[in-house]
């Protein structure tokens, strides 16, 4: 693994699925890591277990839809470790229904919590990577921003909007030494996942050259190395994982 001795990272969408495995696999690389998310106790958790590991970690309770809570977490965050080198973008939720009957409450909720949850993070990150003139923004996008998926056209736009919101602070703040980058996951074994129909998952899983669902700890490996010094000549770019689904 990537070493990151010594560096502070964020995480958004810390108390579950992607969030949780990228949070424990960024502090067994080495990184204090604040976890954010709504659910106080699943973050107290998650603490508790990169602790009792030999880590350092800080609950920041937030909600990425609300500019006041962004501001204040990390506040918090920087506060407690005193810079920040990585930040992880990883919070949505989905409404899901047919664009015809798409509620705007829906369609705003989605876009919000998505896509302008990321963008106030990216905010408030930058505002300590500039000073450092170093730092990684990693943001969590999806197959189904190029591809598309009935059903989910709030949730398909919020995330092809997160690739052009990476290429754009990518080219704004190359010349500081901080790279934007996106990694774009398939289809994962997380609980956004885990309601769908067994027909469905074996339909879905048909359509991927591997043949399986990926891990949440697989897209914790390219976020890690996206993190590290190694990826330091990668920026505005969207890594794919996901088993092959773009091949055939």
């Amino acid at each position: 693994m990537f070493s990151l001795k010594d560096k502070v990272a964020l995480v958004t969408g810390a108390s579950q699925g992607i969030g949780r495995a990228t949070s424990l696999a960024l502090a067994e690389a080495g990184a204090k890591v604040a976890v954010a998310a709504r659910n106080a106790d699943k973050l107290a958790s998650l603490v508790a277990e990169i602790e009792a590991a030999g880590g350092e970690a800080l609950a920041v309770p937030m909600d990425v839809a609300d500019a006041a809570q962004v501001k204040a977490g990390f506040q918090q965050a920087l506060a407690k470790f005193g810079r920040l080198d990585i930040l992880v973008n990883n919070a949505a939720i989905t409404r899901d229904t047919l664009a015809l009957r798409m509620k705007l409450e829906d369609w705003d909720a989605v876009l919000r919590t998505n896509l302008t949850g990321a963008h106030l993070c990216i905010q408030q990150a930058l505002g300590a990577m500039l000073k450092q003139r170093s730092g990684r923004i990693i943001n969590l996008s999806s197959v189904v921003a190029e591809t598309g998926n009935a059903g989910q056209a709030n949730y398909v736009a919020s995330k092809a909007g997160l690739i052009g919101l990476t290429r754009a602070i990518a080219v704004e703040v190359a010349s500081r030494s901080i790279t934007v980058n996106a990694v774009a996951p398939g289809f994962i074994e997380t609980p956004m996942t885990d309601p769908l129909s067994q027909e469905l998952k074996d339909k879905m899983k048909a359509m991927i050259p591997l043949g399986r669902f990926g891990q949440d700890r697989e897209i914790a490996a390219a976020i890690v190395f996206l993190a590290s010094d190694e990826a330091g000549y990668i920026t505005g770019q969207v890594l794919g994982v996901n088993g092959g689904l773009h091949a055939g």
